[in-house]
């Protein structure tokens, strides 16, 4: 299938092959107000980024972003909505306002029903936790590639305000996602991530 210059159209999906990265926005990796592992989360996903471009034939890469309220860092046009990894021009970006990133979006028109869909990116427990449920129900097969998915520590008030970390919340968004079918990777097996398998 030839592809197309077109500005509204996308190359094909090679392989079925999918790299969704949600929410890697600045707001989420910054030193300051970032998840607690933002700067080795940040080296994780650019890496995986680079070993993607770099494959023949690249998989499809769409990038995902979060659209806060007025007051939240991630507004529209706010500093700390802008991407982290500029897009290339043929790289999809998808703008969400819910935790799903297919919920009032195109995204599921630009992921094939039988594409391999690897994800990185934030909040672990909400906008990778609902994207991934939601791949795995289409029925795409889902990877979650592990130290490229993070949160932030949550005080639970209800709990007498115990602190529970971010990786043990991580963790348990991994071992749930697990069970619901999806697979795990390390970050070790990320070169051979793109290669035909």
């Amino acid at each position: 299938m030839a592809t197309s210059s077109h500005p509204n159209q996308h190359p094909p999906c090679f392989s079925c092959r999918v790299l969704l990265l949600i929410d890697v926005q600045a707001n989420m990796l910054s030193e300051k107000t970032g998840v607690s592992s933002s700067q080795s989360v940040r080296q994780n996903i650019q890496r995986i980024l680079e070993h993607a471009r770099s494959a023949k034939p690249p998989p499809r890469i769409i990038h995902v972003r979060n659209c806060g309220d007025p007051s939240d860092p991630d507004a529209p046009n706010a500093p700390g909505w802008q991407l982290v990894f500029v897009p290339l021009p043929h790289e999809p970006v998808v703008d969400k306002r819910k935790n799903d990133a297919f919920v009032d979006t195109k995204l599921g028109e630009l992921i094939p029903l039988d594409a391999e869909v690897i994800v990185v990116g934030m909040q672990s427990e909400y906008g990778i936790s609902a994207t991934c449920k939601s791949a795995l129900d289409r029925g795409n097969v889902v990877i979650l590639i592990k130290g490229a998915h993070a949160t932030y520590d949550c005080v639970e008030i209800w709990n007498g305000g115990s602190v529970r970390t971010a990786h043990v919340i991580e963790a348990d968004v991994e071992a749930k996602l697990e069970d619901a079918g999806a697979n795990l990777l390390e970050m070790k097996y990320v070169p051979k991530l793109f290669e035909d398998r």
